[in-house]
């Protein structure tokens, strides 16, 4: 499936949840959506997505600022990849380490490796592929 055609699945999956609980639909950012830049550097190390595992990637979920991450990436980016600094928390730079890896470690989330920052977005074709439904899931939650 197309990312482009899994985001339009995804989002009309979700819409049809919102709509029959009487709320407003979420919907996944143009990000996204968004091809590679030219000249991005390549990934850090993930797992492939025929190894993603499903346990691995709720476990990774199980955790609320996490979950938030992934929730913010797929609602919110306003460009291809984003900073750690973008999501605003207040939280030691070790700590945010270390949630940016797990997500990573699970397959979530695809970094890269700008001189000294790291950026984030979601493996929406990748998750799509393998658990089709869970980035709606996800930008259904509510804290």
């Amino acid at each position: 499936m197309s990312s482009k055609a899994g985001v339009r699945a995804e989002q009309t999956h979700a819409t049809g949840r919102a709509a029959a609980a009487g709320e407003a639909p979420r919907r996944l950012s143009a990000a996204a959506q968004r091809p590679v830049p030219d000249g991005a550097p390549e990934p850090l190390p993930e797992p492939a997505r025929a190894a993603l595992r499903l346990e691995a990637v709720m476990g990774a979920l199980s955790d609320p600022l996490r979950m938030h991450i992934v929730r913010a990436l797929l609602l919110e980016s306003e460009a291809f990849d984003h900073t750690c600094g973008w999501f605003g928390l207040d939280r030691p730079k070790s700590s945010l380490t270390h949630h940016f890896r797990a997500l990573r470690d699970a397959g979530l989330i695809r970094q890269r490796q700008y001189g000294l920052e790291r950026r984030s977005h979601v493996r929406v074709d990748d998750l799509e592929a393998r658990f089709p439904g869970l980035l709606a899931l996800v930008a259904d939650w509510r804290e």
